[in-house]
């Protein structure tokens, strides 16, 4: 099993989560994080430190956000991994509530 970073964390990309990681299974793109599904061990220490709920456990992944398991596993072959935390985008606040947003995923 993985973890699956959803459609909340496009704009925001908090990287909380990628400083606990003990695998380093994560991935940045230019507004948005996914989750490489074949490094990750299902620790599960990333999930609550994400601070807008965008990390699910694969088996609890609700179904309007089941394509972004497809969409971590393809866009974590291609972007750079990222291992420390960084400074969340200068807009990400104004994003963090906003719903549907997938249509802004810049690959």
């Amino acid at each position: 099993m993985t973890f699956v970073v959803g459609e909340a964390c496009i704009k925001c990309k908090h990287t909380d989560c990628v400083e606990v990681c003990p695998v380093d299974c994560f991935y940045e793109g230019p507004n948005f994080l996914v989750i490489h599904p074949d490094e990750c061990i299902d620790c599960a220490l990333c999930e609550p430190e994400c601070p807008v709920d965008a990390i699910f456990a694969e088996d609890e992944l609700p179904d309007d956000q089941a394509e972004f398991l497809e969409i971590n596993t393809e866009l974590a072959e291609t972007w750079p991994n990222i291992t420390e935390m960084k400074d969340s985008p200068a807009d990400a606040v104004e994003w963090e509530t906003v719903k549907e947003k997938k249509h802004l995923l810049e690959r």
